[in-house]
């Protein structure tokens, strides 16, 4: 059940209606069926899939706590961390590692008998797996209590909203809020509101309208001159963002008309003015998750600074293959690794060093500019390896977007859709911009008109420039 479908439009207000009119217990009951028909929407049998992972976390997370020896409670924790990566593996990555060993053995001159497995992958099973296991993580090193609710649990594993696409909520944020009724508040509603109406310009105004451009472009780029390759490549950098930001601000949205406060999961990560300052703003619930359970426990920074640019290096790489089974995608966490140490090292280097008159402003400010365009730069090539078909093509891409000689916008296909798709960006910059100082909580609180004239605002652009079709969110395949 896709956010941008009719078929959530009328789940949701149903659920919202049945949601606001209980009270306690009842209330978590209905979040709960209600997360599994959203979910069983799709393929019901991968409800067994979800109530598996529900089950095994909440055990282990239960019996870790009753035992005092630390032989069995890291025994328990192994079983988790163990489970929850095999299936994970098996439904992500097993056809992918067989593939490439096959391959292996083929140049190598033997003969296999290895078979792939036919099996669909579960929307969402990156996300839902990654938020249970945290949690027996976290019971594990004693930062949260075990959750002795099965109820409760459940409801935080399957919570819809962030469900299939996160934001990947922890147990310490969501599980406390689970256990009190929440209130109807106005400015929650009027807050939740706003998020979710600027979730779905991003996806449908935005995101969708780059895509008609965006997929011409990689799909056949043998067929475009050097120009058209260059704003495809631009466009898709705004696109996956519009796509998996708007997701992420309609499901904190619901969330927080429901009375939920998740945290932001993206900070307007494209005036970041470095590779470090991006991973800060984008797509925050994972990196701070790799962050606490991949690279504090490889070592993080604690022993020596060349382990902990090994670590930073693993971390990366273990996030690109995250994101999909695919070389590509480890390729792209390979480039960040790579850059994020860059990064690092020329703050170690130079950057203690460089020091500007505080009060030159204009001097600041096309020093501040230069960054941003240079980090958004490396952020748009390494953006290449993970929306390219393959590799080949990412290469291809690469070598046309240098050949400055030959960018002529006469020869740029679809003028019209590439005007509106500048014309949109432009938009959600200055927007953006302006939003720096602007805290709109607040302004919902003591000005709920005006609040409510801005909705009103983006639905008309949304119905006047809207790409409606139905079209999927891009890291559902996640």
């Amino acid at each position: 059940m896709l956010f941008n479908s009719l078929s959530f439009l009328i789940f949701i207000f149903v659920f919202f209606l049945l949601y606001f009119l209980m009270r306690g217990k009842l209330r978590l009951w209905i979040s709960l069926i209600s997360s599994y028909f959203f979910y069983g929407w799709w393929d019901y049998r991968f409800l067994v899939l979800i109530i598996i992972i529900t089950l095994l976390n909440f055990y282990c997370g239960l019996n870790i706590s009753t035992q005092a020896n630390k032989k069995k409670n890291r025994l328990l924790l192994l079983i988790s961390i163990i489970s929850n990566l095999f299936i994970l593996f098996i439904f992500k990555y097993y056809n992918f590692f067989t593939d490439n060993f096959i391959s292996i053995l083929s140049i190598l001159g033997y003969e296999n008998n290895f078979n792939t497995l036919k099996i669909i992958l579960p929307i969402g099973i990156s996300f839902y797996t990654f938020q249970a296991m945290s949690y027996t993580i976290d019971v594990y090193r004693k930062n949260i209590d075990p959750e002795k609710s099965l109820l409760n649990f459940a409801t935080f594993v399957a919570f819809f909203p962030q469900l299939v696409a996160g934001p990947i909520v922890r147990a310490s944020c969501l599980i406390p809020q689970l256990k009190k009724d929440r209130s109807i508040v106005t400015e929650n509603i009027l807050y939740g509101i706003h998020l979710i109406i600027w979730g779905y310009f991003l996806k449908i105004v935005i995101a969708d309208s780059l895509s008609l451009v965006v997929d011409v472009c990689y799909n056949n780029p043998i067929s475009l001159n050097p120009f058209s390759i260059f704003i495809g490549v631009i466009f898709y950098a705004f696109q996956i963002y519009g796509d998996f930001a708007g997701y992420s601000l309609i499901a904190i949205g619901i969330s927080r008309v429901l009375g939920y406060k998740f945290p932001v999961n993206f900070n307007r990560p494209y005036f970041s003015r470095s590779i470090s300052e991006f991973w800060q703003k984008w797509h925050i619930s994972l990196s701070t998750w790799f962050r606490d359970y991949v690279y504090i426990s490889l070592g993080g920074n604690r022993a020596g600074k060349l382990k902990m640019y090994r670590n930073l290096f693993i971390t990366m790489v273990i996030g690109g293959l995250w994101h999909g089974a695919n070389w590509n995608f480890v390729i792209w966490g390979t480039i960040h690794g790579s850059l994020l140490i860059i990064d690092r090292l020329s703050m170690e280097l130079i950057g203690k060093r460089l020091k500007f008159d505080s009060h030159n402003i204009i001097l600041k400010n096309i020093i501040k500019i230069g960054n941003i365009l240079f980090t958004f730069s490396l952020t748009c090539l390494a953006w290449i390896f993970f929306r390219s078909n393959n590799f080949s093509d990412s290469i291809y891409i690469i070598e046309k977007l240098f050949q400055f000689n030959e960018y002529n916008f006469s020869d740029v296909i679809h003028k019209f859709h590439v005007t509106k798709g500048i014309i949109l960006i432009s938009f959600l910059i200055i927007t953006e911009s302006i939003s720096f100082n602007f805290d709109m909580i607040k302004f919902n609180k003591n000005h709920p008109y005006y609040s409510l004239l801005w909705s009103a605002s983006i639905l008309v652009l949304i119905s006047l420039f809207g790409t409606f079709g139905n079209s999927a969110f891009i890291y559902f395949q996640f």
